[in-house]
């Protein structure tokens, strides 16, 4: 029998329909379940042929969990490696060396001292910071935010050099990236599963949360869809990312990728609507039967880290 473990936190609505949907399926030696741990051996594989991960990015005793069976040969959607590895200011810089649209970026140092780190820890830092070379790249306004994290937490829109000042001083230790804001004419949110189906939805974040994902408007006839299609799956492919969101803004014909370091994006029947909360299921029921019936996860796999080596094609 093989196992699929789906791994999740708070969450309610999209775990429980994926497990009852990968067994509605009814395959003879495959079985979807919630996945159960306590203390884990080293040298002990878990029962499980494929896990999907929901919650490792908030509990590190889960990360180490899914590297473990990384290792004993379990396929993890996402791999729980390259998730570590991953933060949203390479992935700007990825974006552009691949050809698609991103924002202009600048990684700022952090406000305060990292814990355990005093001023001495800081002398390869320029000091002071050259703000206005800073600002001249980037321009205002612009948007500030953690190039860790996401939900929309210590995001900062900024007008003027004051403005930006006052929230950095808020920022604490966070590691955070300073973006040239796009104003955009229209917005998009994806799902990109498997590095191979895509699923473009309208979506505008300037709404309350549950009214972002508009509903009955025919994504596919807008001009931009093919070029959306093609950048999600070339970001997702070089990210190594099976299950991930895609977000463009689109500034003067030219949708730019605003955020897609999400592994682990909202799936909730409540907030992204039946018809979306379908296709995210059917989808993801559809990869993790197709991944459990193949052979084990396969080695060598490095994406991005291919990119890196010197292959211009990931």
């Amino acid at each position: 029998m093989k196992k699929i473990g789906v791994l999740y936190g708070m969450e309610n609505s999209f775990p429980m329909e994926l497990v009852d949907r990968i067994n509605q399926k009814r395959i003879d030696d495959i079985r979807g379940e919630s996945l159960l741990t306590g203390a884990f051996r080293m040298d002990t594989p878990p029962p499980y042929h494929l896990i999907v991960d929901r919650i490792s990015h908030d509990i590190p005793f889960y990360r180490a969990y899914l590297k473990n069976a990384v290792l004993h040969g379990v396929q993890v959607i996402n791999n729980p490696f390259w998730w570590s590895a991953d933060d949203k200011f390479f992935n700007y810089a990825l974006a552009a060396k691949l050809g698609v649209a991103a924002p202009k970026t600048v990684m700022l140092p952090h406000k305060d001292h990292p814990p355990g780190t005093t001023a001495n820890s800081m002398r390869n830092l320029v000091y002071p910071l050259n703000w206005d070379e800073v600002f001249d790249y980037i321009g205002f306004p612009a948007f500030m935010k953690p190039h860790l994290g996401g939900g929309w937490r210590n995001v900062y829109k900024v007008n003027n050099p004051q403005e930006l000042w006052e929230a950095y001083d808020k920022t604490g230790d966070l590691g955070m990236v300073l973006q040239e804001s796009i104003d955009f004419t229209e917005y998009y949110r994806c799902y990109v599963i498997g590095r191979e189906q895509v699923h473009v939805m309208l979506y505008d974040p300037r709404q309350p949360h549950e009214k972002r994902y508009v509903q009955g408007v025919d994504v596919t006839t807008q001009p931009l869809y093919g070029r959306i299609v093609q950048d999600c799956l070339t970001l997702c492919r070089a990210l190594g990312y099976d299950m991930n969101t895609v977000e463009f803004a689109v500034r003067d014909g030219v949708p730019y990728a605003i955020d897609f370091l999400n592994p682990a994006p909202d799936a909730d029947r409540h907030s992204v609507g039946e018809a979306n909360f379908e296709w995210i299921v059917n989808a993801m029921a559809g990869l993790c039967v197709e991944r459990a019936q193949s052979g084990p996860a396969p080695e060598g796999e490095y994406h991005w880290g291919r990119y890196l080596a010197g292959l211009q094609r990931v």
